[in-house]
């Protein structure tokens, strides 16, 4: 039985030995399971979109962790693979409907409002919408800042880039969602 708060350093070790891999394996994805979902969520939108982009990104994980330098902690490598299915995603969609970018954007508000749950009375709700209209990093950037609460330092790991580009992105999204809000 894997204790579901060990200690990155403890789990890669037990990855490392072939005995212990796959408990290992299991209490990485226990510990940080929900907290990439939502994240993954709420660049895709749709339960089973993300479902599948989580699947995708674990057998990614499970691939490549024995590889894994450990030169940044291991949340920020799996938050930085996360990141790059769902944007992997996004663009293979975009592909397939061969539409122009506003149309896929739209395809995404569509699929939004036709979750079970939608009202678009209620400012979560609008706030999903906002940020469907935002391009991929703007809402990327606003994703980890807003809801995972991400610090820009560890943002600029996660998503390779400076932490003054990723503050102007943010500011840029807020700006955007901030008109969504007031005008719709």
């Amino acid at each position: 039985m894997a204790i579901i708060h060990q200690d990155d350093k403890e789990l890669l070790l037990q990855f490392k030995n072939a005995v212990t891999k796959e408990r290992a394996f299991t209490a990485i994805i226990k510990k940080y399971q929900e907290k990439l979902y939502w994240h993954i969520r709420r660049m895709v939108v749709q339960h089973e979109d993300a479902n599948d982009v989580l699947q995708n990104m674990f057998i990614k994980v499970w691939n490549g962790l024995e590889n894994f330098r450990e030169d940044s902690q291991l949340y920020t490598w799996l938050y930085r693979i996360a990141t790059n299915e769902s944007l992997t995603y996004l663009e293979q969609q975009k592909r397939r409907s061969s539409v122009s970018l506003s149309d896929d954007d739209n395809g995404l508000e569509e699929k939004l409002k036709a979750e079970t749950n939608f009202d678009s009375s209620k400012i979560e709700w609008k706030l999903q919408l906002a940020m469907q209209r935002l391009p991929d990093k703007q809402k990327t950037v606003f994703s980890l800042r807003y809801y995972d609460e991400m610090p820009y330092e560890e943002m600029s790991r996660v998503l390779e880039t400076s932490e003054g580009a990723l503050k102007a992105s943010y500011h840029h999204a807020v700006k955007k969602i901030e008109d969504y809000l007031l005008n719709h």
